[in-house]
C-alpha cells in the first residue's frame, strides 16, 4: 500500500510556475548583459575598478549565483516555516537598521548610511527589510484577522512598528525604501479586510507625513523642485533627470543599439544602478523599455493570481505573503521607472532584478522562490497530495 501511494504521489506531483521562472530568469539575464553596457566607461575610469571593464560585469554575475543559490534554499522551506519565524525575521531587520547607523559599523557614501561591510562585499539592510517586512505583516494580519475593525487592538500595534522602521530608514536617508515599505504594508492590511474609516485615516496620515517630510528637509525639497523642471538647473539639481530624459530621447523607437549608449559614458550617473532603465531606453528604445514593463505588469498580475489561488484553500497567510511579494515588485519598479522617466522625483531605489547591486538581487530572488513555493504548495493541495 504505501508503495501505491509512493507512486501516486510521483505520479500526480504537480509542476512548479515554469512561466514565472523563465520570466524572473529573462530580467535577471537581461540585467546582467544592460549592468555590464552601462558600467563599462565607469569601470574604465575608477582606479578603484583597476580599470577593468568587466569589474562589474563579473561582480553582478557573482550576485546572481549567489542570489539563485539563496533562491533554491528558500523554495525548500514550507510555507508555514515562514509564518513561524516571522517576527524574529522583523526582529533582525531592526537590528539590522540599527547597526547600520552605527558609526564604524555602517558605511557612508553620498551622505547615505545605508551598508554594513562584509569585507569583499557589503549588505543593504533596507533590502532584506522589504521582504521581512512583507512576511511580518502578512502574518500579522492574519493572527489579528478578528480585530482589524478595531484601531487599538488592530491597527494600532503594527503602525507603532512601522514607524519604529520608517524612523531608522528616514534616518540613514533611504526614503525609497520607506516609501516600499509603506506602501507593502498599507496594501497588505487593505486586501487583509482592515476598516475602511481606519484604512482611509491612515491614507490621509500618510500624506500629511509624506508633506512634512518633504517641507521639513532641504535636500528632499531640493529633490522636489529638480524634479519640477530639470532644465531650470541642468548642471546642478537637474543634473541627474536631465541626462536621464536625453538619454530616453536619443533612443526614440528602437533604440541607437546594445552597447552604442553615449550618456552611459560618464554623463548619467548611477547609469548601472538606478538609472539603468535610461540606458535600456538610449539602447534598446520605446520597444525594449516596453517589454521590460510588460514582464513587471505579467510577474505581479502573475503574483496575484498565485495569492488567489492561495486563498481558495484556505491558506490565508499564504495569499497575503503572494500578494505582498507582488505590490513589492510592482511599486519598486514603478517609481525606479517613473524617476527614469521624471514623473517622480528623485529615488535611490534600484529596478527589481535588473539593477546592480548584491542586497537587492538576493532579496528580489528569495522573494520570488518563495512565490513559487506558494504556487508550488497550492498546485499540490488542488490534485489531493500535502504541501
Amino acid at each position: 500500500m504505501m508503495y501505491m501511494l509512493s507512486n501516486r504521489d510521483k505520479i500526480t506531483a504537480p509542476s512548479y510556475d515554469q512561466g514565472l521562472l523563465w520570466v524572473t530568469l529573462l530580467l535577471l539575464g537581461f540585467g546582467l548583459v544592460m549592468v555590464y553596457s552601462a558600467s563599462i566607461a565607469l569601470a574604465e575610469a575608477d582606479k578603484a575598478t583597476g580599470h577593468q571593464s568587466t569589474y562589474f560585469l563579473v561582480r553582478h554575475a557573482i550576485y546572481l549565483v549567489l542570489a539563485l543559490l539563496a533562491a533554491l534554499a528558500a523554495f525548500q522551506v514550507p510555507t508555514r516555516y515562514w509564518q513561524q519565524v516571522a517576527p524574529y525575521l522583523f526582529i533582525g531587520g531592526l537590528a539590522l537598521l540599527v547597526m547600520v547607523l552605527i558609526p564604524g559599523l555602517g558605511r557612508e557614501v553620498n551622505g547615505s548610511r545605508r551598508w554594513i561591510p562584509l569585507g569583499i562585499a557589503t549588505l543593504q539592510p533596507s533590502e532584506f527589510m522589504k521582504l521581512f517586512a512583507t512576511i511580518y505583516v502578512a502574518d500579522y494580519t492574519v493572527r489579528k484577522a478578528a480585530f482589524l475593525d478595531s484601531f487599538t487592538k488592530g491597527f494600532l500595534p503594527v503602525l507603532v512598528v512601522m514607524l519604529v522602521v520608517g524612523g531608522l530608514l528616514l534616518r540613514e536617508p533611504d526614503f525609497g525604501a520607506f516609501a516600499v515599505i509603506a506602501a507593502i504594508s498599507i496594501s497588505i492590511l487593505w486586501l487583509g479586510g482592515i476598516n475602511g474609516r481606519i484604512f482611509a485615516g491612515l491614507l490621509v496620515l500618510l500624506l500629511v507625513g509624506v508633506v512634512i517630510l518633504i517641507w521639513s528637509s532641504p535636500y528632499r525639497l531640493q529633490r522636489i523642485t529638480g524634479f519640477w523642471d530639470p532644465w531650470a538647473d541642468p548642471f546642478g539639481k537637474g543634473y541627474q533627470l536631465s541626462h536621464a530624459l536625453i538619454a530616453f530621447g536619443r533612443g526614440e523607437w528602437f533604440g541607437v543599439g546594445l552597447g552604442a549608449s553615449v550618456e552611459k559614458l560618464l554623463y548619467l550617473p548611477e547609469a548601472h544602478t538606478d538609472f539603468l532603465l535610461a540606458v535600456i531606453a538610449e539602447e534598446l528604445g520605446l520597444a525594449g523599455v516596453a517589454v521590460v514593463v510588460m514582464m513587471f505588469a505579467w510577474l505581479v498580475l502573475r503574483a496575484f493570481g498565485i495569492g488567489k489561488e492561495a486563498a481558495s484553500h484556505e491558506r490565508h497567510f499564504s495569499a497575503l505573503l503572494a500578494q505582498g511579494i507582488g505590490i513589492w515588485i510592482g511599486v519598486q519598479a514603478i517609481i525606479n521607472m517613473g524617476v527614469n522617466m521624471g514623473l517622480l522625483p528623485t529615488k535611490g531605489l534600484t529596478l527589481p532584478l535588473l539593477s546592480f547591486g548584491g542586497s537587492g538581487i538576493v532579496a528580489n530572488c528569495v522573494a520570488l522562490a518563495v512565490l513559487l513555493r506558494i504556487d508550488w504548495e497550492s498546485r499540490r493541495l488542488a490534485k489531493g497530495v500535502p504541501a
